[in-house]
């Protein structure tokens, strides 16, 4: 299951690294794909923006040749390549070929990135060591230097791993001690995402979920938000003991993003210039759309999105300055952010008033039941009133619930086109509708209704020992103890 792991998470490295290829492409096979030595040349290019030589034909003596000027290349980068041979890449052995691929990603990304943290966590530079010497004293150099090197290595792990702790101890007691088993329950992926953009995710409610739904959670949110590529799937994480490399190549993306964040001031005053013209036009374009569509179906109404543009300001829009107070033009265009937010918003709920019946009455009641999810325990000194309160909410709840079945067919059966076999909505908002009752409703229904009932059973046991208590006083005469009871 390691080696599966490896392959499909090294698979996806691979394939982020030549989306900035020219011409990008991706690989299927990685087994097989790099047989030729083309895509070990063409990933190298990308990481080190280096010309490397190749040859450009596909039989076996330039298959060999290539993948050769590949190995050339990273011995000259000072790395260790052991039991690392070309007729073993050619042959496509799989331990072979994911030791090589390792090597890359750690020398690449999770060194380059760790490197910029060196300074915060005291380790040692390798700047001194770059440079080629000549002397006759260059061979005591070269080991030093790949002693330096091994020290690194190691200082390199520590030093993502400190990384993670520290932007898992922002968020409360969230404890990681390794690359393995401490990710397994999906709340150190989500703590980091929220540190690093607060308000994506409830870090209490995943508290309570379970691992597989936080790490689908935390994925899903780093791919779409981050735009961080998804290397791992919940099954790789969530298991006795997960791969170390895997987890390490997927954790070192989330730091390749706070790094993208730390930006020059002016580089960010620019972004911020071309955020404030694209979020007035955005308002200006949502204007006309509301009067354009005013008498349009259903369907064309909802068709009114922003999120492909959306992408390109995303950094600058949620990014933190590094000022403690952001200046005036930040203040400005995050005000007009939420503003155009909360316009589209406002626009979104109307669409869901607006909804083709029986969708219409199963957008009303997923609203209902998310909102009493969403709202908190109620927190009453007067256990007698908690009570009766939690009493009315379970009630109300399995009211809500008695209808799951009910628009669960109903949905599943619904049928997408009006008399002119044009669709009614868009099939975006029936998945998102279908999403909502399985994530939101169907799979968080038992850890509700335990929740209540938790409330509930704390409010009896806490009149329980305030009448004992009260019992537990001396009274003189029968009729006292009488009253007592009868008031109970």
């Amino acid at each position: 299951q390691r080696e599966s792991t490896q392959k499909k998470t090294f698979t996806s490295w691979i394939n982020s690294i030549l989306a900035k290829h020219t011409p990008p492409y991706v690989i299927s096979d990685l087994y097989t794909d790099i047989q030729q030595g083309h895509l070990l040349l063409d990933l190298l290019e990308v990481l080190s923006g280096q010309h490397l030589p190749r040859e450009k034909g596909f039989n076996t003596f330039q298959c060999r040749s290539n993948i050769e000027n590949a190995l050339t290349f990273l011995k000259s980068r000072s790395l260790k390549l052991i039991n690392i041979h070309v007729t073993d890449i050619i042959e496509g052995k799989p331990s072979i070929v994911l030791g090589l691929i390792w090597t890359i990603i750690f020398h690449f990304h999770i060194e380059e990135l760790a490197r910029t943290l060196a300074c915060s966590y005291n380790e040692p530079s390798l700047d001194s060591s770059s440079a080629v010497d000549s002397s006759p004293k260059a061979s005591r150099s070269a080991n030093k230097a790949a002693k330096i090197k091994e020290r690194w290595k190691i200082s390199a792990t520590k030093a993502l791993l400190l990384w993670a702790k520290e932007q898992c101890s922002l968020q409360g007691s969230i404890p990681v001690t390794d690359f393995k088993s401490s990710w397994r329950s999906g709340l150190p992926f989500l703590a980091i995402i929220q540190t690093l953009r607060p308000g994506l995710v409830d870090l209490e409610k995943a508290k309570a979920r379970s691992n597989k739904e936080n790490l689908k959670e935390a994925f899903q949110i780093a791919e779409l938000e981050l735009n961080i590529p998804r290397l791992l799937e919940p099954e790789d994480v969530d298991i006795m003991n997960p791969d170390e490399k895997s987890i390490m190549t997927y954790v070192a993306q989330f730091l390749q993003y706070s790094r993208n964040l730390c930006e020059s001031e002016d580089d960010v005053q620019e972004k911020v210039r071309e955020a404030m013209s694209w979020l007035a036009a955005q308002e200006k374009k949502f204007a006309k759309l509301l009067i354009d569509t005013e008498n349009a179906t259903y369907y064309q109404k909802y068709k009114v999105t922003f999120n492909q543009e959306k992408k390109t300001f995303l950094p600058v829009l949620s990014s933190k300055s590094k000022e403690a107070e952001p200046s005036e033009d930040q203040q400005q265009m995050r005000e007009e952010w939420d503003k155009l937010i909360s316009q589209i918003n406002e626009w979104k709920a109307k669409l869901d008033q607006m909804l083709p019946s029986p969708l219409d009455g199963i957008e009303a009641w997923l609203q209902e039941v998310e909102h009493l999810q969403a709202e908190d325990l109620p927190d009453l000194q007067d256990p007698f009133k908690a009570m009766f309160v939690f009493r009315e909410i379970i009630i109300i709840f399995k009211g809500l619930m008695d209808c799951f079945d009910s628009h669960f067919n109903t949905l599943l059966s619904f049928k997408n086109e009006d008399e002119k076999n044009m669709p009614l909505v868009l099939p975006e908002k029936l998945e998102e509708m279908k999403r909502r009752l399985f994530s939101n409703i169907l799979f968080t229904n038992s850890n509700t209704f335990l929740e209540y009932h938790y409330g509930l059973c704390s409010a009896i046991a806490n009149e329980l020992m305030l009448k004992l208590n009260i019992w537990d006083m001396k009274y003189g005469t029968k009729e006292s103890v009488e009253s007592l009871l009868e008031n109970w």
